[in-house]
């Protein structure tokens, strides 16, 4: 395994309390433990957070977007 084997990403910037890279779109982050955490405690304004395994592309974790989470009508 690389030093990168996880990306966090989004179509959107991602914020959040331990968001290291302010207003960034993806982060690169080596354990698959620290990447889930930090997307789930991060948030977008109208885009889903992924993480992704690099290696192979597989998506190992979503987190809807706001709007999507509690519905659009309810904005």
């Amino acid at each position: 395994m690389t030093s990168a084997d996880y990306r966090i990403e989004s179509s959107q910037p991602i914020a959040g309390r331990f968001w290291p890279a302010k207003g960034s779109r993806q982060l690169a982050v080596k354990d698959r433990a620290l990447a889930i955490s930090l997307a789930a405690k991060s948030f977008t304004r109208s885009s889903e957070i992924r993480v992704v395994h690099v290696p192979t592309g597989e998506v190992v974790f979503r987190k809807p977007s706001e709007r999507e989470e509690w519905g659009a009508e309810e904005f």
